[in-house]
């Protein structure tokens, strides 16, 4: 079995447990679709009604499928969806998913990363995704600093953190792939402080060198600097006004096969790494609803969860 292949057997597998005679949905665009292929050639040698499905490419992250397709995703078991821009942060999802669908969303994800992602112990990354998730859920406030001039305090206080742990096996269950992550979404309007993002951007890839510095007041993205990397955030956000703008999720990596490469799908995942997104928080239970979600990888953060020390300089303290 080539590694692609076996890749695909095990998001199929062991992430979504599929099993025989299950209404299996793929979804995916033209750059992705020799992956898709794959996931659908796998899930049919389970013995799945496996289905396959193009749409075109959506503009932005958080763009909602065509009706059709959404109303598709209320009616099968389970859905993986290897498309160039993510249908995590859309209705159609959320709506999939209180119908009890087991979905697992692979935005943007390269066949190296699959690969090298996929062939990880998703039951030691999905105990440290659950202990982060927990860690957040009994916290107040996070502090984050790095020593690229990173010093940041988000409320996190009645907030559930949530494990992307990539086992999906339960209906309803949720999770990106390559997974590997406790993330939670701040309190709307309670951020403060400097972000400076050094390690990828979503829409602007690796920051070869380079930071993007982001101030935040009262939950909001308020200055946004840093050359032509900065630039092009600008230009991905403002089409969606003020609330693509709202500090929307704090997550923390937890998988150790993952490394960062420009693609902010795997990137979001390595272990000693925290991500702020801007945009939408509906699917982490915050209020924020819009068609962008935008995600920037912090290196080596100190994390400071109220008075314990959980990261330091990008190691685990909790582990």
């Amino acid at each position: 079995m080539d590694t692609l292949k076996q890749a695909a057997m095990i998001a199929v597998k062991d992430c979504m447990a599929v099993k025989p005679s299950e209404r299996v949905l793929v979804i995916t665009d033209e750059p992705l679709r020799k992956i898709a292929y794959t996931l659908w050639e796998a899930a049919k040698e389970l013995g799945a009604e496996a289905i396959i499905t193009e749409i075109l490419p959506r503009k932005t992250h958080g763009e909602e499928p065509p009706e059709p397709i959404a109303e598709l995703m209320k009616l099968v078991d389970v859905i993986l969806i290897p498309t160039s821009k993510s249908l995590s942060h859309t209705d159609s999802r959320r709506e999939a998913s209180k119908k009890g669908v087991r979905i697992a969303t692979l935005p943007g994800i390269t066949e190296d990363s699959m690969v090298r992602t996929l062939n990880a112990d998703y039951y030691g990354i999905a105990k440290r995704s659950e202990k982060i998730a927990e860690i957040l859920t009994k916290g107040s406030n996070v502090k984050i600093t790095t020593n690229r001039g990173m010093d940041v305090t988000l409320v996190i206080d009645d907030r559930n953190g949530y494990a992307d742990t990539g086992l999906n096996h339960r209906p309803g269950d949720f999770s990106n792939l390559p997974a590997g992550e406790g993330y939670i979404a701040p309190l709307e309007g309670k951020s403060e402080g400097v972000i400076v993002i050094d390690g990828s951007m979503a829409g602007v890839g690796k920051l070869e060198g380079e930071v993007i510095r982001v101030v935040v007041k009262e939950g909001y993205a308020t200055d946004i600097t840093g050359g032509e990397p900065a630039s092009k955030l600008l230009s991905l956000m403002k089409p969606f006004g003020k609330l693509a703008f709202n500090v929307a999720e704090l997550g923390i990596g937890t998988n150790d096969k993952a490394k960062v490469t420009g693609n902010v799908l795997e990137d979001e995942k390595v272990m000693g790494t925290v991500h702020i997104a801007f945009g939408d928080n509906k699917s982490m239970g915050g209020t924020i609803r819009v068609a962008s979600h935008l995600d920037g990888v912090i290196m080596k953060p100190t994390v400071y969860v109220d008075d314990e020390l959980i990261m330091k300089g990008g190691e685990f303290l909790v582990f």
